[in-house]
């Protein structure tokens, strides 16, 4: 499954590109952000790609989940987005049910 790491200058539309891109294609993604600045990025690209998807009757599942990710010996919790495609007329279904 292919990662995206978010930070807080990422640009909301341009990582909704690429979340719609990777979910046309593979169905999945994995969206990772380590703190506020770069959760409230990702949130905010996640709902611009909904849109984006559209047109393709699509839309996104999210599950987050904390991770723990080590570099350079300092470990730091991250929070993981697993980004799902599901067709539009599911998705709609599953919200009224």
């Amino acid at each position: 499954m292919e990662v995206l790491r978010v930070s807080g200058n990422s640009r909301p539309n341009a990582l909704a590109g690429a979340i719609a891109a990777l979910l046309r294609s593979q169905g999945e993604v994995e969206v990772q952000a380590i703190g506020p600045a770069a959760v409230n990025q990702s949130v905010k690209a996640m709902a611009i790609a909904r849109g984006y998807l559209v047109g393709d009757h699509l839309d996104l599942v999210t599950q987050p989940a904390f991770v723990k990710l080590g570099a350079d010996q300092e470990e730091r919790t991250a929070l993981r987005f697993t980004v799902t495609a599901r067709p539009l007329e599911a998705a709609g279904e599953a919200s009224t049910g």
